[in-house]
């Protein structure tokens, strides 16, 4: 492990103060958002790489020039044991690992401490929490890792933007299929209790901006749902009906989502959860009558 030098974290601090300032980003989420890479930097150079995959918001500033909704924590996904010593183990030594450039930061490995995730996770999930340096700067870093998830197709390896002109993080990644699939399956699962407001954001981002295979979704779609034991609907799920959109606490729960991200919908909640209807509509009709979707989606409809 290089020991930064005090005068690169000084120079680091300033310049993404700096760029805090001109661009009007929240300072602390920055200096969260460049340990998180680093982090990811660290763990694509090391012997672990290929125990896993990056998942969850993270992803979105690889799809988005600018990340579509703030975020501080990393998701992944594990493979081999889900032991919490274990997986401890493997965070300190990414912690200690060496580096060939001198990015300012130090990550404590006395600070990492593993912990058991209850919630959401059907196979088992750790949670590692850690702290890092700038300097006398000190940011807390939080990972999440799943275990046990099916990803169709297969994953893709992507290159992590970077904040400043450090070496990028390259490790391998979910498709957005995987990450349809996966945010489809929770609104099936969890009907009118479902308060994931971030999943009807990301998805609808997802659908808006991007082109869908209608065969290679189903599959992804299809392998997520075997690999939960989730029974597939055989219609519309509460979560996208006008019954979960109309709700006035649902309602509630969107427009704070909003506030507290910072965020301005491009249509509101009723028409949000239509438009996904729209989406998913053909895929729950084709899978219960047993035929495969040959259509595309893009430009806002199957085509």
């Amino acid at each position: 492990m290089i020991e930064p030098k005090k005068n690169t974290a000084a120079s680091v601090h300033q310049r993404l103060y700096n760029r805090a300032k001109e661009s009007g980003e929240d300072f602390n989420l920055l200096l969260i958002r460049y340990a998180n890479e680093r982090f990811l930097y660290r763990l694509s150079i090391s012997e672990y790489q290929n125990r896993f995959l990056l998942k969850g918001a993270s992803l979105f500033a690889l799809w988005f020039a600018h990340p579509h909704r703030p975020t501080r924590d990393i998701d992944l996904l594990g493979f081999g044991s889900s032991e919490i010593s274990e997986v401890e183990t493997i965070f300190q030594n990414i912690c200690t690992s060496e580096t060939p450039s001198d990015d300012g930061l130090l990550f404590k490995a006395e600070s990492v401490k593993a912990t058991e995730i209850k919630e959401g996770q059907e196979y088992g999930g750790v949670r590692i929490n850690l702290a890092a340096f700038l300097g006398k700067a000190r940011i807390s870093l939080q990972i999440d890792v799943g275990f046990g998830d099916a990803v169709s197709p297969e994953p893709e390896t992507v290159t992590f933007p970077t904040v400043l002109d450090f070496p990028a993080p390259i490790l391998r990644g979910y498709p957005k299929e995987t990450v349809v699939a996966e945010k489809f399956e929770a609104a099936v699962k969890l009907g009118m209790l479902n308060s994931r407001m971030k999943d009807f954001w990301d998805l609808s981002v997802l659908i808006a901006e991007f082109e869908f295979d209608g065969a290679q979704l189903q599959r992804a779609i299809r392998a997520t749902f075997e690999r939960r034991q989730t029974r597939f609907p055989s219609k519309l799920p509460t979560a996208l009906t006008e019954e979960f959109s109309g709700d006035s606490g649902k309602q509630t729960q969107w427009n704070a989502f909003l506030r507290k991200n910072k965020l301005l919908s491009r249509s509101d909640f009723k028409d949000l959860i239509a438009f996904l209807g729209k989406f998913f509509t053909k895929i729950i009709e084709a899978e219960n009558e047993k035929q495969t979707l040959v259509e595309r989606w893009r430009q806002g409809g199957w085509r």
